[in-house]
């Protein structure tokens, strides 16, 4: 239980960051004068390193997302249900088999009749 709090604060913290940057970007506060980026390769490495790291952390809330939806428990699928009636159809033959095998019960013999002759 400890480390679904703990989960929930870093993915709290991570989407608060994201959100504060993208909100500096669209106020223009890490925009750049086009001749500054083109002049200096060390800001237009940054911008790309930065661009990257962006489109990659969206890619990984996608794919969470998307596994997700995959993953969790919606009910059987319809082979699982079938493969369940198998195994309840499988139980009842080794019933019948086991009852079969079983000598059957004899009933209790009766005291010898004296004949008279």
């Amino acid at each position: 239980m400890k480390t679904r709090w703990i989960g929930i604060i870093v993915w709290s913290i991570v989407i608060t960051v994201l959100l504060v940057i993208e909100v500096a970007e669209i106020t223009h506060l890490f925009t750049l004068p086009i001749s500054t980026a083109l002049g200096d390769p060390l800001a237009f490495v940054f911008a790309l390193v930065f661009t990257t790291l962006l489109a990659l952390v969206g890619a990984i809330f996608v794919g969470i997302y998307i596994s997700h939806r995959l993953l969790s428990p919606a009910g059987f699928s319809p082979f699982e249900e079938e493969m369940l009636r198998m195994r309840a159809d499988l139980r009842e033959v080794k019933k019948m088999v086991e009852e079969m095998r079983r000598p059957p019960e004899s009933p209790p013999a009766e005291p010898p009749k004296d004949r008279a002759p």
